[in-house]
């Protein structure tokens, strides 16, 4: 999945899969994690946000199922 970087000290991009409604978001930790079954609507919103860990903060982490990636 391929992921936009984004203006945060907390996340360092996020990617969409429209198809699949997956969300993939790699902290500035290194960690990647995606969230699966994540509203289009929300994605839009977590880009458009004036701070994208906030954001996060509040309307994905622990709202959606998770998994947490592996860079290969």
């Amino acid at each position: 999945m391929d992921r936009r970087p984004v203006t945060s000290s907390v996340i360092r991009s996020i990617g969409y899969d429209l198809s699949t409604a997956e969300l993939e978001i790699e902290f500035r930790s290194g960690d990647i994690y995606r969230y699966y079954a994540v509203p289009p609507s929300v994605h839009r919103e977590l880009m458009a946000a004036e701070s994208p860990g906030a954001f996060f903060n509040r309307h994905v982490s622990d709202r959606y199922p998770t998994r947490q990636q592996y860079e290969r």
